[in-house]
């Protein structure tokens, strides 16, 4: 799922993967191209560090929800944890073994990159 994860974020968002720790080389960070936030990250993670049995790695996706209440409803469904590395009320890791089908990823995808999104600027007229 990784591969066409990565495949759907550069044709839907236009954001190439920038790896950024050689200690990591599996960890691709995802940016909106304006303000250079993050909206999204695959890692390859060790299952112990998700709770769960066995030592292989597993892929997951982090995604900032930017939603508090929708963060704690997932974190209640299977394939759904805690950020991983990222501050955890706000992002959530997702696991990319099917667990999650590929369009409930894709529709938490769109609400992370919309909640990173720049915020459009307000003209002086607005202000008071």
């Amino acid at each position: 799922m990784r591969e066409t994860l990565i495949e759907y974020i550069l044709c839907q968002y236009g954001a190439e993967p920038e790896y950024l720790w050689a200690r990591y080389p599996d960890y691709a960070v995802f940016r909106h191209g304006g303000n250079r936030k993050w909206f999204a990250l695959i890692a390859g993670v060790p299952r112990e560090k998700l709770g769960l049995s066995g030592a292989e790695r597993v892929d997951v996706l982090n995604v900032k929800l930017g939603d508090p209440l929708l963060t704690e409803v997932l974190l209640r469904q299977p394939g759904f944890y805690p950020g991983y590395h990222m501050h955890h009320e706000n992002w959530i890791s997702i696991l990319l073994d099917g667990t999650v089908p590929f369009e409930q990823v894709t529709e938490l995808l769109d609400r992370g990159f919309a909640a990173t999104a720049p915020r459009p600027k307000r003209s002086g007229k607005e202000r008071k």
